[in-house]
Formats: structure tokens, C-alpha cells, sequence
């Protein structure tokens, strides 16, 4: 890999990915403005994140970003085109414990699955992990005795 990428970013006006690298034999960062052309507010982005990153003359430089991260670029950059303001876009990513994943609408619903996806890959345990142990016992005894209702209508001593 020629290219280490550092961070990446939108730039709003004219739509394009930020990328910030660093080349291998250069430690010096750089900055390459990749314009995202063709996109609109009714394209795919999950199609257009995978052309981008296919690209021939971005291939090099896109190799260290996630498939996950350009998507999430671009529906940021979908959700600028469709009015959206960037602390609404941003906070449709994080994922909150207590919301009703029912009541969303399938588009926001895919972020969701995505940002769980993405988070269960960073703590997946690999076979290849030092870490790693095969057969796992965990003891997930309480440590408080909690009452139910339904605990005390049993008198049959189960």
C-alpha cells in the first residue's frame, strides 16, 4: 500500500470526499479533493461509494478506507442535497439503546444496522487474536437478588 489514509471528510460545495494521507516513502501528509460527480439526492449510495472506491484513479488512495466509512461520506453528502443539516445527518448515525428500531423508515433503519455492523466487526474476536480463547465460559449470575411479580405467585417451589 503506496497510501495511508489518515482521515477522511465531505466538502458540501462542489460535492467531494476529503481524503487526508500519508504516501509510504514521503511522512509528509497530504490532501486530495476526490469529486463525487453523477451523485444526486435519489442516487445509491452504497453503488456509488463502491464505483468511487473502483475507480481507477482513486483506487490507490481510497485502498486503506472502508467500504462502511465512503457510504457513510456519501449519505452525509445525500442528506446535504436533500436539505438536511449536518448535526441531523451526523446524529442519525449514533445509535441510542433505548430507541424503537421499529418506528423508523427502512433508510434510517439501513444506518442503524450499519452502524451496529460496524461495531460488532471493531470487538469481533478473530481466531487469529492473541486474545482469543476457544470455549469461553462467562458466569452471568446476578450479584442482586431482584424480585419479579411472577416470582412470588409460584408457591410450587420450582
Amino acid at each position: 500500500m503506496r497510501f495511508k489514509a489518515k482521515q477522511c471528510g465531505v466538502q458540501f460545495s462542489p460535492p467531494s470526499i476529503v481524503l487526508i494521507y500519508e504516501r509510504s516513502d514521503i511522512k509528509k501528509l497530504r490532501k486530495r479533493i476526490i469529486p463525487v460527480r453523477n451523485f444526486s439526492q435519489y442516487s445509491d449510495y452504497t453503488v456509488a461509494a463502491e464505483r468511487l472506491k473502483n475507480h481507477p484513479r482513486h483506487k490507490d488512495y481510497l485502498e486503506g478506507v472502508s467500504q462502511n466509512q465512503l457510504e457513510k461520506l456519501h449519505i452525509i453528502l445525500q442528506d446535504h442535497l436533500k436539505g438536511v443539516s449536518l448535526k441531523e445527518s451526523l446524529a442519525s448515525f449514533h445509535l441510542d439503546p433505548n430507541q424503537d428500531l421499529n418506528k423508523l423508515d427502512d433508510e434510517e433503519l439501513a444506518r442503524k444496522k450499519g452502524q451496529m455492523d460496524e461495531l460488532f466487526e471493531k470487538n469481533r474476536m478473530h481466531k487469529d487474536d492473541p486474545n482469543f480463547v476457544y470455549d469461553l465460559e462467562v458466569d452471568f449470575t446476578k450479584t442482586t437478588n431482584e424480585k419479579c411479580s411472577w416470582d412470588e405467585d409460584s408457591d410450587d417451589g420450582f
